[in-house]
């Protein structure tokens, strides 16, 4: 079955690449704008977070307002269903407040919509707010819900978002197929370059994951998106995406230091009040680090010596790594996102951290080897850090691999 595509229908389809000026008009907003158009008579499941808002509202909210739409269930991701959840915690079921709907939890018992919780239902809408990196969770979550809707034999409509970092930039090792996980489900490259939308066409097309080729996939495309665009370009302000994703500046930043964290190399920012721009550990020469990355002259961003303490945080970070202790770390300062580029930056980190460490006897260099993997979505990654192997040739080794996802995900682009 093909992927049917829902085209911005209040708006002239020649704007649908309009000026990086103008407001990017979301999935969701198209939706709304169009009198939620396509969902009329059925009992619909929300797939959603605390992202999932048009405007000043949220989508559940406008749903179970609609006289002839009815919300029969909302299935919340990691983090839950308002965000308030801590990475890796499980979230519990409920009923939801504001509508009085049931909340099934995809991040506590199953990670995959059960029949029960598609009973009575005749589509299946998906609408959260991405940060197009292979190891954040929620594409997973979208997956899986897709064999979900395809086994029930119910439509699964995807409400197209922005990808913050850009439809340009594409870095990474592309996932071994031995290192599948829920932090790891298709072979792309860690950072993509592609929106929910195209990533589902993508996902259904290649037969990623099983049962999908009957599927009756919708993508409700955005308006005003261009590939060029990053965040700060939509017009949109930001709505943490998770509780150590509260700023844009943390998602750009988070693929590339987000992987020294997770590794258990280093504390990663947090249980700081800007996870993910800033890393650190006891044992470090921040300011010998800081001279090495300055004088590389990496494209859009500067680097800072400083020292910080990582606190426990409510909701947000009640352990990170080296908790109460005074650390050196280097601050990431993204200059210009238009030219940042997150992966290269964590690389060449990871690279100046594991020689200092190694230096200094630090052991085990890696306490999350396996998480290193599964993020890095290789174990070529390690092996190269261990051997000495220079940033610029770790960078190089997986550019082949970048340019043929590259070469097939062209397929799949619904925006220039």
């Amino acid at each position: 079955m093909p992927v049917f595509l829902i085209a911005a229908m209040t708006l002239d389809a020649t704007n649908s690449h309009a000026a990086a000026s103008e407001r990017v008009t979301t999935g969701a907003e198209v939706l709304a704008s169009s009198g939620f158009g396509g969902l009329e008579g059925l009992t619909v499941g929300l797939v959603t977070n605390q992202t999932g808002r048009v405007g000043d509202k949220h989508l559940a909210d406008l749903i179970h307002l609609v006289p002839n739409v009815k919300l029969g269930a909302i299935l919340a991701p990691e983090h839950g269903f308002r965000g308030q959840v801590e990475a890796g915690e499980k979230v519990r079921d409920g009923i939801d407040p504001a509508t009085g709907v049931p909340v099934h939890s995809l991040y506590g018992a199953s990670r995959k919509p059960t029949a029960a919780m598609l009973r009575g239902l005749d589509i299946l809408v998906f609408d959260i707010q991405d940060i197009g990196v292979r190891f954040y969770t929620y594409i997973s979550t979208m997956g899986l819900a897709m064999q979900a809707a395809a086994e029930a034999g119910i439509p699964f409509m995807v409400l197209d978002r922005p990808n913050p970092l850009g439809g340009e930039y594409v870095a990474g090792f592309v996932l071994d197929s031995g290192l599948q996980s829920f932090v790891g489900q298709y072979p792309i490259p860690a950072v993509h370059g592609m929106t929910i939308g195209e990533l589902a066409a993508m996902i259904k097309g290649e037969a990623w994951l099983a049962g999908l080729a009957d599927l009756d996939l919708r993508i409700v495309e955005m308006a005003g998106w261009r590939r060029a665009m990053r965040w700060p370009d939509t017009g949109h302000d930001w709505v943490a995406t998770s509780p150590n994703v509260p700023t844009f500046y943390s998602a750009v930043a988070y693929p590339g230091i987000g992987i020294i964290g997770e590794s258990g190399l280093a504390n990663e920012g947090r249980g700081t009040d800007a996870p993910f721009t800033v890393f650190g550990a006891p044992w470090l020469d921040a300011k010998a680090l800081v001279l090495e990355l300055g004088a590389l002259g990496l494209p859009g961003v500067r680097f800072e010596a400083v020292r910080y303490t990582p606190r426990s945080i409510a909701g947000v970070a009640a352990n990170p790594k080296f908790l109460g202790r005074e650390i050196d770390g280097v601050r990431v300062v993204v200059a210009d996102v238009a030219t940042y580029q997150p992966m290269e930056v964590g690389v060449h980190a990871m690279a100046g951290l594991v020689r200092q460490a190694r230096a200094g006897r630090v052991k085990p260099l890696f306490s999350e080897l396996k998480m290193l993997h599964a993020l890095a979505g290789t174990r070529r990654f390690h092996q190269m850090l261990m051997e000495g192997t220079s940033a610029e040739a770790v960078i190089a080794a997986w550019r082949a691999e970048v340019n043929a996802f590259r070469a097939r995900a062209a397929h799949y682009l619904i925006y220039r």
